[in-house]
C-alpha cells in the first residue's frame, strides 16, 4: 500500500506577529501613514520587507490590520461606555477612559484613528476616508445607544442622539489633539468634567411638593 504524501512543512515564523503588529501601530500612529516609510516599519517591527509582506501584506494591508488591532485593544474602552447602565455613565466612561488611553504610557500620546490619516494627500485619501469611516461607526455605536436612553426615559425626551454622540466624539476628538500637543492628564480630565456638564440629564421625575407647592403659591417664599 502507497504511503500517503506528507506535505511538506513551512518554516515557522521567527517573530510574533502581534508584538511586530503593536510595533507598526505605533510607527503609523507617531508618523502618519504617509510619514511611515516601509524602512521605518521593517527596523520598528525587527522583520525583513520579505517577512513583512508574507506576514502581513503590503504598506496598506499592514496598516488595515494595525488600525483593526487598534479598535481591539486601544478601543476596548468604547465598548466599556456602551455596556454602561445609563447614558450618563455611557457619557462619563467614555471621555474618562478616552483621556486615559490618549495618555497612556507605552503608546503614543493621542489618537491613532486621528493622527494616523491627517497628512495624506489626494494620492493617499482613501486612508483617511478609511479612518473617518472608522469614527463614525463609533459615533453611530454611540447613537444607537443614546436612541435606546431615550426610549427607556433615562434621557429626555426631544434629546437628539445624533447630536449628542457627535457632541462626546468632538469632545475626543478635541481631547486627543490637545494630548498630543503634551497637555497631561490631569488637565485633560478636568476638561472632561467641564465636557460632562454639558450632557443632559434624564427624563424629569415628578415634580417635589414643594417645588410644586411653590409654583402653585401655596407656600410663602
Amino acid at each position: 500500500m502507497e504511503t500517503a504524501r506528507r506535505a511538506p512543512v513551512g518554516r515557522p515564523r521567527a517573530f510574533d506577529a502581534d508584538q511586530a503588529l503593536d510595533r507598526a501601530l505605533e510607527v503609523f500612529w507617531r508618523q502618519g501613514y504617509e510619514g511611515a516609510s516601509l524602512t521605518d516599519l521593517t527596523e520598528a517591527m525587527g522583520i525583513t520587507r520579505t517577512s513583512l509582506y508574507a506576514a502581513f501584506g503590503n504598506k496598506r494591508d499592514l496598516f488595515d490590520k494595525a488600525l483593526a488591532r487598534y479598535s481591539e485593544i486601544d478601543m476596548a474602552y468604547a465598548r466599556q461606555a456602551l455596556a454602561a447602565p445609563t447614558a450618563r455613565q455611557v457619557a462619563e466612561t467614555f471621555l474618562r477612559e478616552n483621556v486615559r488611553a490618549i495618555t497612556s504610557p507605552g503608546r503614543p500620546a493621542g489618537c491613532f484613528s486621528i493622527q494616523g490619516g491627517l497628512s495624506c494627500g489626494p494620492a493617499n485619501a482613501d486612508v483617511s476616508a478609511t479612518l473617518a469611516r472608522s469614527r463614525r461607526a463609533g459615533e453611530a455605536a454611540l447613537a444607537d445607544r443614546f436612541r435606546a436612553a431615550v426610549t427607556d426615559s433615562d434621557l429626555a425626551p426631544g434629546t437628539d442622539p445624533d447630536d449628542l454622540a457627535r457632541y462626546l466624539m468632538a469632545v475626543a476628538a478635541g481631547l486627543a489633539v490637545q494630548a498630543a500637543a503634551g497637555v497631561a492628564r490631569p488637565d485633560l480630565d478636568r476638561a472632561a468634567s467641564l465636557a460632562l456638564r454639558a450632557f443632559p440629564g434624564p427624563a424629569a421625575a415628578t415634580t417635589p411638593a414643594p417645588a410644586l407647592a411653590r409654583a402653585r403659591g401655596d407656600l410663602s417664599t
